[in-house]
Formats: structure tokens, C-alpha cells, sequence
């Protein structure tokens, strides 16, 4: 479906390149628009050339090279044939779609990279001591899990005032503070209680150093 929101003219500016149009059959697309909106429903050469510089046999030319890549459409209905550039603004508008979900991404991509990057730093200097992959991992999935980087930072803060100092029991608090919250604003909250059981296994698993047995008991 066609977003009219979305000014036409300011997409094919943007596009007509990506999508492999010529300066001419923009010229062309853009005169056609304007026809169509000034009520005339059927758009050959020969109103064209009334309104450009380009020959007819040109701009025939143009408009059958622009039904060939399906950005111009002339259909029947009833007894008229009328013009549409339907397809073309479809093909814009997912290529508008397109670029801004990728942006999306990518700007998404490279705050959570800052925000792990400034995360791992403040955990080395205030733990005193370099990061473990599973560690590091812990990390990356705080901040996928939407927690930000001061809140995660603030959580070991509260930990370590506790004598804590494991990932477990920064966990513990992020899960405590969410909980929190979710009971201000909707009045319950759907955390389970129990902290990430897998990150439990892995750490058994792997048999790390970095968990203090006793310290969470």
C-alpha cells in the first residue's frame, strides 16, 4: 500500500538512481505526476511534448522503456485507459523502508557496541581484573536485553557496596531493579524471580574461577 505521507517527488529525487533511472525519464515521471494530478488521466507522448523540450518519438521512447521496468502502468477501466505511476511509487516506498530500517540497525548496532565497550571497561577497572568470555558474554546479553549501560554499571556499584562481586550477583540486582519497576508502572510484572539459570550451568560447566562459592549464600 502507497503511504501518501511520503512526498513522491522528494523519494524519486532520492532513489532514481538505486533504481537505475536515467535523468531524462525522471524528467519525464515528474511530468507525468504532474498531468495525472492536474486531472488528466491518460498521459501519452503527445501530451508530454506539449509540456517538454524532448521530441515525441524521445519521449515515446522514455514512456516505453518505463513500462518495460514496471514503473509505469496504463490500465483499462471500463471503456478508458488511464495512467498510473502506482508501481513506481510501491518500488519507492519500499526502498524508503528499506534504508530506514537498515539505519535502524545500524545505529542501534553501534550504540549497544559503545555501550558493552564502556561496560567492560568500567567492570575491569572497578573489579580489578580482566573479564572472562563468559563474563563478556553476560555483558553483550544485558545490553540485547535492553538494559543500558549506566543502569548495568550502577548494578555492580550496588553489588560491590555489598561485598559482592560476581556477575551473578549483578544479575540478581538487574532483575530485582526490573521488577521493581514493572510493579510501579502496571502494578505487576512478568521477571521470573530466579536470576539466569543458564549463565549458573555454563559457569559449572566451565569450571571459571571468577565465582565466589560462598559469596552469594
Amino acid at each position: 500500500m502507497i503511504n501518501e505521507a511520503l512526498d513522491f517527488t522528494y523519494l524519486l529525487l532520492e532513489n532514481y538512481k538505486k533504481l537505475k533511472i536515467n535523468e531524462n525519464e525522471v524528467a519525464t515521471i515528474l511530468m507525468v505526476e504532474h498531468l495525472i494530478e492536474d486531472e488528466n488521466s491518460f498521459v501519452n507522448a503527445d501530451l508530454l511534448s506539449l509540456k517538454m523540450s524532448l521530441p515525441v518519438a524521445e519521449i515515446d521512447k522514455i514512456l516505453s522503456m518505463l513500462l518495460t521496468k514496471g514503473y509505469i502502468e496504463y490500465l483499462t477501466k471500463g471503456k478508458k485507459t488511464v495512467t498510473t505511476l502506482n508501481p513506481l511509487k510501491e518500488k519507492l516506498f519500499s526502498e524508503f523502508t528499506y534504508t530506514a530500517t537498515k539505519e535502524r540497525e545500524t545505529n542501534k548496532s553501534e550504540k549497544a557496541t559503545s555501550q558493552i565497550k564502556k561496560v567492560n571497561s568500567t567492570f575491569e577497572v572497578l573489579l580489578e581484573r580482566g573479564l572472562s568470555p563468559i563474563e563478556l558474554s553476560k555483558i553483550r546479553e544485558w545490553i540485547e536485553a535492553g538494559y543500558n549501560d549506566v543502569t548495568i554499571i550502577n548494578a555492580l556499584k550496588e553489588a560491590l557496596s555489598k561485598g559482592k562481586r560476581s556477575l551473578r550477583s549483578v544479575d540478581k540486582i538487574l532483575v530485582a531493579w526490573s521488577q521493581r519497576d514493572d510493579l510501579e508502572t502496571e502494578g505487576h510484572t512478568s521477571i521470573d524471580e530466579s536470576w539466569d539459570k543458564n549463565l549458573e550451568e555454563t559457569i559449572r560447566i566451565a569450571k571459571t574461577p571468577w565465582i565466589n562459592g560462598n559469596e552469594d549464600k
